[in-house]
């Protein structure tokens, strides 16, 4: 309990540039939370097994097997290979249902790269207004008689944009990770869209199981 006033103290001598800072934080951890989530169960190691067998099935242009591989409603490597199973590996049906499941994998990415960017420049904005509540105190016609209303205001300004950076670096390694996750993602889409060419191509008669 005494950790969260401390917090709300912090937040209150950093002024009011800090109280966007708290929303922007909070609305960070939930965001890396939920793709932590989403790409933690996309990425597993039972669902990358079954991703191999989805390709191996596509190779083998095993359309029974391959569809025992898909789960309801499934991942986004389901609804390709979904998607594929139903309208046919063509090029333009492939790369149409790409750039509508990119929207899951890329979610919220724009959005934490503003929150990398803006947070340190709130952190600036913060600093500024510190250092010019100090300097109306000194350049003031009314006499100075405690020292702490100025170091009030260099208190504002180093909590600001100290605050500033902690939450655009918070932010920062996991905006590089799901990136680097969402590009992964695309490269099995590459994947899953190749096999279904080689094994359910137009040329190709579909095997099925007994």
């Amino acid at each position: 309990m005494s950790s969260a006033w401390d917090l709300f103290a912090i937040v209150e001598r950093g002024g009011l540039v800090m109280w966007p800072l708290l929303g922007v934080s909070v609305l960070s951890v939930a965001i890396t939370l939920e793709r932590t989530w989403f790409w933690w169960s996309l990425h597993s190691q039972r669902e990358t097994q079954r991703y191999r067998k989805l390709l191996k099935a596509f190779r083998n242009g095993d359309r029974t097997r391959a569809e025992e591989c898909l789960e309801q409603p499934g991942g986004v490597y389901d609804q390709l290979a979904r998607r594929l199973l139903e309208d046919g590996p063509d090029d333009a049906i492939a790369l149409e249902a790409v750039e509508d499941l990119r929207t899951q994998t890329e979610r919220f990415t724009g959005l934490l790269s503003t929150i990398v960017t803006a947070t340190p420049m709130l952190g600036i904005l913060g600093t500024v207004s510190g250092i010019i509540q100090s300097f109306e105190l000194l350049g003031g016609t009314r006499a100075l008689v405690d020292p702490r209303d100025v170091s009030a205001g260099i208190g504002e300004a180093l909590i600001t944009t100290a605050g500033g950076l902690i939450v655009a670096l918070a932010t920062l390694f996991p905006y590089m990770i799901f990136r680097a996750q969402a590009d992964r993602a695309l490269g099995r889409f590459e994947a899953i869209v190749s096999a279904a060419k080689q094994g359910l191509g137009p040329t190709r008669n579909w095997s099925v199981r007994k």
